[in-house]
């Protein structure tokens, strides 16, 4: 097929100008240097999160984010000698000072590089930036579109260094800088090089994020300027300007190449997973969850926020690797999350992370499945069906939180907001999940196939695995069923194990998203069952109550404990994070459950195309609110939800 480049997304004045609540302030950008560091913003220059950095780095051997270049505050000054700010910061006073954003005519995501154009009067000044692939590294290019004669741009660099999650403040000392002919280097960390330097100095006070005010958490910040580049340029000419950490007496190359590099970069992705339209913008958004890690290949699981979590990671193994024609890195990683999967649950350290999920070796052994199945690789199954049957053998054999009933073959979990559902706030688990969770069992159900066909893949006996999916699926079938319609949630929790009213029952009914999995694995324990008509009325009851244009909610809005909306402080958030709030990774599910029962899925990607244009400009967000017109919320940048839609796109759409 003919692969053209993605249609660039582009934001008016009227956008891009604004700070309104759908202004550009609104729209947010990325772009990652495949290492897990990344520069990230608002299309309106604003920054509203105290994530919003030029250079944020990704530690080689931890992982660990350090902020650094926080802005790069361009001036302009023009022929008659007049100062035109042109960038934008609200204060902790409140105050809005400058307002560059005034000035903006434009701004453009093209290749998945963000691109600024400012005109005063017949003045026309562009911004471009881009990371360099595999380095912790900014190039940023000015460009004089047009002006009558040459006019001045004066650059100041406002630094920090911290950790990505804090602030750094002035009660505390400055950024130790050493200055340098082209520029400055910052806490030995990170270096700055461009044309006519000139050094500063110098806290500005009161930095405002107006997102981390809205989520209930520190919002504010103080900014060290370290120096001013400046430089006066002809119409048609350029003014570039570079950071990097790392090894810092490599220079990198000129940052116009840098961009240049970005761009082709890009176009091979697309190339390479034969991807065109709407499946090349997610085709680039997927590339900025796969990083080079201090392991080999790995996985973030959202932006700006999130780290590498494995059960994220082999959700989305599918669409962010087999889909996008990286099945060589995909193994790769596969090989390393098995070994230290393994290795974690010999240790009863967890093989899933922090604020990851039981589920998780669930998800690994369906992501080795799939692999396997689809590149026809049986070298991967003989090495890794031994160490994924020890690997649940040993998640799943009673020592933790886990374990399989041996009256009828399913999971229990014993443990509080354990599963994938696992928001809690200081009164307790929100949605406890005690007893035996429908989507961790078929999960299970899955598994056990997928492990029997890997073992007989490599030439192993798999006798016992048959034997015991056998007795699970059966179980599975006749357990679940609930008399409203749909499936147990839960089935045999205990009555208080609800506190917050999810469902005073033995048996859970609340109508949610994750009996989709019983329908929608590979080996999925209903099916091929012989009650398609029943199945086909559970899925579409799930779909009637749950689907939205952005994915499904997380609880039925009949159901007791609905919440609406996902935003306020930490605890309102963590309450309606399962609780009604829109998941758009379970469009993928919901998809193959329609796909399964003979019900239609055509359209279903319509929406979630659009709103490649209206958050995280480019890619898909974490979660939106239940109610319409379902604003987005969570991480602007989803690895879970770009990799369902990539996944489900030859037949969603």
């Amino acid at each position: 097929m003919s692969i053209r480049a993605t249609v660039p997304i582009t934001l008016g004045p009227q956008t891009c100008g604004a700070l309104t609540a759908d202004g550009g302030a609104e729209h947010e950008w990325l772009v990652t240097d495949g290492l897990g560091g990344f520069a990230a913003g608002t299309a309106a220059g604003l920054r509203t999160r105290r994530y919003h950095a030029l250079l944020t780095v990704a530690d080689p051997a931890t992982a660990v984010r350090r902020v650094g270049l926080v802005s790069l505050d361009l001036t302009l000054t023009l022929p008659s000698g007049a100062h035109v700010p042109l960038f934008t910061h609200q204060w902790a006073s409140g105050a809005i000072a400058p307002q560059g954003h005034r000035h903006l005519e434009s701004f453009t995501l093209a290749d998945g590089l963000p691109r600024w154009r400012w005109r005063v009067g017949d003045v026309v000044i562009e911004r471009e930036l881009a990371m360099r692939h595999g380095c912790p590294s900014l190039a940023v290019v000015h460009r004089v579109v047009s002006a009558p004669e040459p006019v001045g741009l004066a650059v100041a660099a406002m630094c920090t260094w911290r950790d990505a999650h804090g602030g750094r403040h002035a009660d505390g000392p400055p950024p130790r800088t050493t200055q340098l002919g082209d520029g400055v280097l910052v806490e030995d960390a990170y270096r700055l090089a461009g044309p006519g330097w000139q050094p500063g100095g110098g806290w500005h006070l009161g930095a405002y994020h107006r997102q981390e005010a809205d989520r209930g958490l520190a919002a504010t910040e103080d900014l060290w300027l370290a120096g001013t580049f400046v430089d006066r340029v002809a119409p048609g000419g350029t003014s570039e300007i570079s950071a990097w950490a790392g090894p810092l007496d490599q220079r990198p190359p000129a940052a116009s190449a840098v961009v240049a590099a970005a761009r082709e970069r890009a176009h091979t992705l697309r190339a390479t997973a034969k991807a065109d339209g709407s499946d090349a913008d997610l085709v680039l958004a997927a590339d900025q969850f796969v990083v080079r890690g201090p392991d080999g290949p790995d996985v973030v699981a959202g932006y700006p926020w999130f780290g590498s979590y494995l059960g994220d990671t082999m959700t989305g193994y599918e669409g962010l690797f087999l889909e996008t024609g990286r099945a060589d890195e995909g193994r790769e990683l596969l090989l390393a999350r098995t070994r230290a999967a393994a290795r974690a649950a010999r240790e009863q350290s967890g093989p899933w992370g922090p604020h990851g999920s039981l589920d998780a070796p669930l998800w690994l052994v369906h992501a080795v499945d799939r692999h396997v199945a689809r590149t026809g690789d049986s070298d991967l199954a003989h090495e890794l069906a031994g160490p994924l049957g020890r690997l649940l053998r040993g998640h799943l054999g009673g020592r933790g939180a886990l374990g399989v009933d041996p009256a009828d073959e399913l999971v229990r979990l014993d443990g509080e907001a354990l599963s994938w559902m696992n928001a809690a706030t200081e009164h307790g688990p929100v949605t406890p999940r005690i007893g035996k969770p429908v989507e961790i069992n078929a999960l299970w159900v899955n598994a056990l196939a997928a492990l029997a066909g890997l073992h007989e893949e490599a030439g192993r006996d798999a006798g016992e695995l048959r034997d015991r999916h056998a007795r699970a699926r059966a179980s599975f079938a006749a357990r679940y069923r609930a008399p409203e319609g749909w499936l147990y949630d839960v089935v045999d929790g205990p009555a208080s194990a609800y506190p917050l009213g999810a469902g005073a029952f033995d048996d859970d009914p609340s109508l949610r998203p994750n009996q989709l999995l019983a329908w929608s694995l590979p080996h999925a324990p209903l099916a091929g069952r012989a009650d398609p008509d029943r199945d086909r009325a559970a899925v579409r009851a799930v779909g009637a109550a749950l689907l939205t244009p952005l994915g499904l909610r997380t609880l039925a809005p009949t159901e007791y404990g609905y919440q609406g909306t996902h935003r306020g402080g930490r605890d309102e958030r963590d309450i309606a994070y399962h609780q009604g709030t829109v998941w758009p990774w379970l469009i993928g599910p919901y998809a193959d459950a329609c796909a399964a029962t003979g019900l239609p899925t055509e359209g279903l990607l319509t929406g979630l195309e659009a709103h490649l244009r209206d958050w995280g400009l480019g890619s898909l967000s974490e979660t939106a609110d239940g109610d319409p017109p379902h604003r987005a919320s969570g991480c602007p940048f989803s690895a879970r939800a770009v990799a369902e839609a990539l996944r489900t796109r030859g037949y969603a759409r």
